[in-house]
């Protein structure tokens, strides 16, 4: 289901202060690309407006008490675009870190990242590894960047590490469980998330997350990534907080 790209009602901070806000909220942000070819513009165009729009996202996420805030920036999948492309989405990390990570320390934000680095550019790694240990001591807002991300991939690598430790007398069979695979995944030292956004008015996971969504709730939107503003995070939030969440029971 769609929810409206733009609300009647303003809703404040402190509106949304007033109820439970999730832990743990993530985001597919979808559409910078076709943000700027319907500006006539070049898709990197639509990346680098992105970055601002992930700048004011962290910083009310990290206001409203929001503990872990998880932003898909580049799927194992996004290899296949186009090399330009690719080089750019590369360097983005670069510049916003460089760009923001004072202001991120300032905020007590501390800044994770899962993926499989290895396949990342030096600079890019560089990067992302200073502003991992710039942040280490921080305890606010944990902004975890899912960079050269598959959930399959992350899934079948757990799986693999699990039937290893299996095989070297570390794990005993009946110690495998929901809680004991978790572990093993990229996410084992934060809870999964309660909402998941998808923006651009695509409904579907790409590869997100996939075990970890088990029980989210969630809030898709028309509105393409650049064009995604403070007022439809509170909305998200909000809506969020108008839902009963059973897991399962009644």
């Amino acid at each position: 289901m769609f929810q409206g790209d733009t609300t009647n009602n303003e809703l404040t901070v402190h509106d949304i202060k007033q109820q439970p806000v999730p832990n743990h909220v993530a985001i597919i942000m979808d559409g910078n690309g076709r943000w700027a070819q319907k500006r006539a513009l070049p898709r990197i165009a639509g990346h680098h407006e992105g970055m601002k729009v992930v700048r004011k996202i962290t910083k009310l996420a990290n206001s409203l008490g929001i503990k872990v805030l998880t932003l898909y920036a580049f799927s194992t999948e996004n290899w296949k675009r186009p090399k330009t492309e690719v080089d750019f989405l590369m360097k983005l990390p670069v510049e916003y870190l460089n760009t923001y990570l004072p202001e991120l320390i300032e905020e007590n934000v501390q800044v994770r990242v899962m993926g499989n680095l290895d396949a990342l550019p030096a600079h890019t790694i560089q990067a992302v590894e200073q502003a991992i240990i710039k942040t280490s001591m921080n305890d606010g807002l944990t902004l975890n960047f899912a960079l050269n991300y598959g959930s399959r991939d992350e899934i079948l690598n757990a799986v693999k590490h699990i039937a290893n430790d299996v095989r070297e007398g570390i794990l005993q069979d009946e110690q495998i469980n929901e809680e004991s695979f978790s572990s093993y995944l990229m996410t084992k030292n934060i809870p999964d998330p309660d909402l998941l956004i998808r923006t651009s008015g695509e409904i579907r996971l790409s590869n997100f997350l996939l075990w970890q969504l088990a029980y989210a709730e969630f809030w898709f939107t028309d509105v393409y990534w650049p064009d995604f503003r403070e007022q439809h995070l509170l909305q998200a939030i909000d809506d969020f907080q108008k839902r009963g969440r059973r897991f399962g029971g009644v």
